[in-house]
C-alpha cells in the first residue's frame, strides 16, 4: 500500500507540480489510513471498499486527539476531516486513471461543507510598527526587514519567500517573478520601500551571510543556507514580538493585509486575484467580506445618522 502512495506522490510532484508542503500533507493523511487499514488486516488497496473508507473517517472523527490534557473532549476539526477525504479522493482518481485500481471506491465520498474563515489583516498602524527599520541592523536583521517588506508589498506566500532567487528580482523595473503553487509563474510589482529594503540587504546584509555553498536564494540563514518554511516562520514571529505588535501575527497575515488594503483602496478584485496567484476568483472573493466590514465601520464612524 505504501508503494502506491509513493507513486501518487511522485505524480503530484512531477506531473501536477504540487508544492513540497502539499506532498507532505497528502503523505501524512494517506499514511494515517494505511496505519488504520493494517489494524483492520487490510494489506492491499484492492481489498478496500467504500465501507472501509467511511469506517476510517468515522474513527477519525471520534478518536481522542494526542497531546491533549487528560479529560479533554476535543475532537478532530472538520477542516482536517475535509482534507482527509480530499486526499483519498485525489489518490483514488490517480490510481484508477493509471489503471492501478479497476474502480474508484472513493468517488462517492462527499466533502463536508467547509466554512471559510475571514482572513485577518493588520491595521495600517500595526504594519508601520512592524516594518519600522532596526536602528543598528545586523545582516540577519536586514534579511528580516527585506522579507517583511517584500511579503507585504507583493503578497508572497511563505514558501514563495523561501524559494525566491536573485534572478527573479528585477528591482530597477520594480517587480519580481514568483513561482507559486503548481509551478505557476506570475509577475508581481514591488513598492519603493520594499525595493530599498531589498537593495540594502543585497548590498550590505547578504554578502555577510553567503558562503561557497550558498545557493542563489535571496534570503539566507545565518549559516548561509536557504530558509525552511518553519525556520522563516519562527524568524518572522520573533520579529513581530520585538516590534511590540501584541496580536498573534502569522506570516500569512501579511499576505492577507496586502490583499485587504489593496481592496480597501479601490483595487479591482481580478487584479488582486492575479497578484495573489489564485487559480479561482472564488478564493479571492473572501476579501470582499472584509472590505464590507471596513466600509460599514467607516459609515458608522462618519455618517451623521449611522
Amino acid at each position: 500500500m505504501e508503494q502506491l502512495v509513493e507513486d501518487f506522490l511522485v505524480y503530484l510532484r512531477n506531473e501536477r507540480g504540487q508544492s513540497e508542503q502539499t506532498q507532505k500533507t497528502y503523505a501524512a493523511l494517506l499514511g494515517k489510513f494505511i496505519v488504520w487499514a493494517a489494524a483492520e488486516k487490510l494489506r492491499d488497496w484492492r481489498s478496500v471498499e467504500l465501507s472501509h473508507l467511511t469506517a476510517f473517517l468515522l474513527y477519525e472523527q471520534q478518536r481522542a486527539l494526542v497531546n491533549q490534557p487528560e479529560g479533554s473532549t476535543r475532537k478532530l476539526s472538520m477542516s482536517t476531516v475535509y482534507l482527509e477525504i480530499a486526499a483519498l479522493r485525489a489518490f483514488y482518481r490517480f490510481a484508477e486513471g493509471e489503471s492501478f485500481l479497476t474502480h474508484n471506491v472513493a468517488e462517492n465520498l462527499s466533502l463536508p461543507r467547509r466554512w471559510k474563515r475571514l482572513p485577518k489583516a493588520l491595521t495600517n498602524t500595526e504594519i508601520d510598527q512592524l516594518l519600522l527599520p532596526p536602528v543598528q541592523p545586523t545582516a540577519p536583521m536586514l534579511c528580516d526587514q527585506a522579507v517583511l517588506e517584500l511579503a507585504y508589498a507583493s503578497g508572497l506566500r511563505l514558501a514563495e519567500l523561501c524559494h525566491v532567487r536573485i534572478e527573479q528580482l528585477h528591482l530597477e523595473a520594480g517587480f519580481v517573478n514568483v513561482v507559486g503553487k503548481g509551478n505557476k509563474e506570475r509577475v508581481v510589482p514591488t513598492g519603493r520601500t520594499a525595493v530599498a529594503a531589498l537593495e540594502l540587504y543585497l548590498e550590505v546584509g547578504r554578502p555577510k551571510l553567503v558562503n561557497r555553498r550558498s545557493p542563489a536564494n535571496v534570503f539566507l540563514t545565518r549559516r548561509g543556507t536557504p530558509f525552511a518554511t518553519v525556520t522563516l516562520w519562527r524568524r518572522i514571529k520573533l520579529r513581530v514580538k520585538r516590534s511590540g505588535v501584541e496580536r498573534n501575527v502569522t506570516p500569512h497575515m501579511l499576505r492577507h493585509s496586502f490583499a485587504t488594503h489593496l481592496l480597501e483602496h479601490g483595487a479591482d478584485l481580478r487584479v488582486i486575484q492575479e497578484l495573489l496567484g489564485h487559480a479561482s476568483i472564488s478564493t479571492t472573493e473572501v476579501y470582499t467580506h472584509v472590505a464590507r466590514e471596513h466600509l460599514r465601520e467607516v459609515h458608522r464612524k462618519f455618517h451623521p445618522r449611522a
